[in-house]
């Protein structure tokens, strides 16, 4: 059994959210300063993203989106456990999913990355926006918190299954 609950972890994950939302709102610089982002973006040879040294409009929204979803997780992991285990155990595969995607993405194709686009005929993207150490010091961290999420929520799952296997043998053992 895990020291730390999966629905711990993920109380946890929500006001780390709710927490990044209130400096996306009122000090964006305060987190693209941080030591994680600027070493995670060097190692990466990923661009720090200049738009983050003033509260701005764009980080207005997503301080309103890291609040939402501070605000949702909080409220599934509170459902009753039946409920809560079902929601997290679907919602945790797509983040995960969502997430590597996400992070490949902002390394792989990033300028010189592996999978870069080259030449001449080179346009920029809408996705080009997502290259830079913000992006990925997020992703990166957030799929390393979902995928231990994801293995608690599996040792937790076993381990009632186990609990529940002893009940009905203990059960059988009683009527027979």
């Amino acid at each position: 059994m895990a020291i730390i609950s999966a629905y711990t972890i993920i109380r946890g994950l929500a006001l780390f959210h709710l927490a990044l939302a209130v400096f996306f709102l009122k000090s964006p610089q305060t987190i693209a300063d941080q030591n994680v982002v600027f070493i995670l973006g060097e190692a990466m040879r990923l661009p720090t993203p200049r738009e983050f040294s003033k509260p701005s409009p764009v980080t207005a929204i997503v301080a309103v989106l890291f609040a939402f979803l501070g605000l949702t997780d909080l409220t599934a992991v509170s459902l009753p456990e039946e409920l809560a285990d079902t929601y997290w155990g679907t919602q945790t595969p797509v983040r995960l999913s969502f997430l590597f995607i996400l992070t490949g993405y902002t390394y792989l194709f990033k300028e010189g990355g592996l999978l870069a686009s080259r030449g001449a005929a080179y346009t920029v993207n809408a996705g080009d926006y997502l290259k830079n150490s913000m992006v990925f010091t997020w992703g990166f961290l957030e799929l390393s918190a979902w995928f231990w999420v994801f293995v608690t929520l599996r040792d937790e799952r076993r381990q009632r299954g186990i609990r529940l296997l002893q009940k009905r043998k203990a059960e059988h053992a009683l009527y027979n």
